[in-house]
């Protein structure tokens, strides 16, 4: 099962993703999962310490010039397209509480996009995840479909994407998932964090039904969370976002996998 998390920064995305990945972790299942927004924060949202020393895919400078046979920051060169990353998550994941983590970091994009020897090797690598290896994968994405091309997103099996009480949030949950439709992504799932009351619920599923009317993919359930001091105060605490959560906010994760399994 691969899963790609997506939505407007802020919105909870990481703890959304981090409470899929330590539940079916717990599970049993081997999980691994893939921090491919710039601002990080699926480590804390896993529980991992902010001691913890996890350096970015984007860093591995010397791994990236062996594979690529390029140099870093340097114009003007001929280099591998598909260099070998297949050993990439055995050697680079951190592990923490049955979840294996890799850090993918931000790369550094020209005018016209970075055909560079760091952007290639993490395509490569994502690819590489997505198609190739056998581990559950959760993605926690940035706002769009960034490291996401049409091979690669053949094996994805379902994009949640994320939104809160508020325009912006919708509008960039429509935004991802027309680019998503766009390069052949299916199956969608909306989850409505941080809600307060029975307004925002039917804000959120009002905005939704008018925005994607006439849409078969999108699928009629939302799962709601609620607006929680507690999982605010477990990423002070250095707790797991799953931690932070009540038995019926971990129902609400639980029935939201079993809706992912059934795709």
């Amino acid at each position: 099962m691969k899963i790609a998390v997506s939505g407007k920064g802020g919105v909870g995305k990481s703890t959304i993703a981090a409470a899929i990945a330590l539940t079916l972790a717990r599970k049993g299942q081997r999980v691994l999962a893939l921090d491919a927004d710039p601002d990080a924060n699926f480590a804390a949202s896993l529980g991992i310490p902010g001691s913890a020393q996890i350096t970015p895919i984007s860093k591995q400078i010397e791994l990236i010039e062996e594979r690529t046979g390029a140099k870093v920051d340097q114009y003007g060169q001929v280099f591998k397209l598909n260099p070998e990353v297949s050993d990439v998550a055995e050697k680079l994941a951190f592990s923490h509480n049955g979840v294996e983590l890799l850090v993918l970091g931000a790369v550094k994009r020209g005018g016209g996009g970075c055909a560079c020897p760091e952007n290639i090797f993490i395509r490569a690598l994502v690819t590489d995840l997505v198609l190739y290896k056998n581990e559950t994968l959760i993605m926690d994405m940035e706002a769009g479909i960034e490291h996401l091309g049409r091979a690669t997103v053949t094996g994805v099996d379902v994009m949640i994407i994320v939104v809160e009480p508020g325009q912006r949030s919708l509008d960039c949950a429509k935004t991802v998932i027309e680019m998503s439709r766009e390069i052949g992504l299916k199956n969608f799932v909306i989850v409505g964090n941080k809600i307060t009351n029975d307004e925002d619920k039917r804000y959120i599923t009002e905005e939704i039904t008018l925005r994607h009317k006439g849409s078969e993919d999108m699928d009629k359930e939302i799962f709601f969370l609620p607006y929680s001091e507690q999982i605010r105060k477990s990423d002070r605490d250095g707790v797991s976002a799953l931690d932070g959560m009540n038995d019926d906010e971990c129902t609400v994760i639980e029935k939201l996998i079993e809706k992912i399994m059934g795709f």
